[in-house]
């Protein structure tokens, strides 16, 4: 069975872009949802292994999104890929210490974020605690 890859982003056409790609390029199976709230009922519906979302949407935006996934035990498993065009070094952490696993700026090629997909689904439980500790502490 594929990995199932989830990309919320509110652009349709970088969502079309992402969906396009993923589907001709990748062994993933590949969901799009339009902001964070549709994000959520794909999470519940479909159940997928990786997660990638922009921030900046309406109705939850993508760190309102991460932190419902991250306060709900069932999905604190997932691996969360930002891809945001917002790129100060506050937004950066944000994102981080909301809980995603990487923070990427778009634009992205898609070769990239399939190999940040693979290094992020090989994450433990552990490492992501380890992560969030460093950033915690401020290293």
């Amino acid at each position: 069975m594929p990995q199932r890859i989830l990309l919320i982003d509110d652009d349709p056409l970088v969502l079309d872009g992402l969906m396009t790609a993923f589907r001709a390029m990748s062994q993933y199976e590949v969901f799009g949802a339009r902001d964070g709230i549709e994000g959520l009922e794909q999470v519940e519906t479909f159940g997928p292994d990786c997660i990638i979302v922009d921030v900046r949407m309406p109705h939850l935006d993508g760190l309102q999104f991460l932190l419902a996934l991250r306060g709900d035990p069932r999905m604190t498993h997932i691996p969360v890929v930002i891809l945001s065009a917002m790129q100060q070094d506050d937004d950066i952490l944000k994102g981080n210490l909301t809980g995603a696993d990487r923070y990427l700026i778009k634009p992205q090629r898609p070769a990239h974020l399939f190999a940040i997909i693979d290094e992020v689904m090989a994450l433990t439980e552990a490492d992501r605690l380890a992560r969030m500790r460093a950033l915690a502490e401020g290293e």
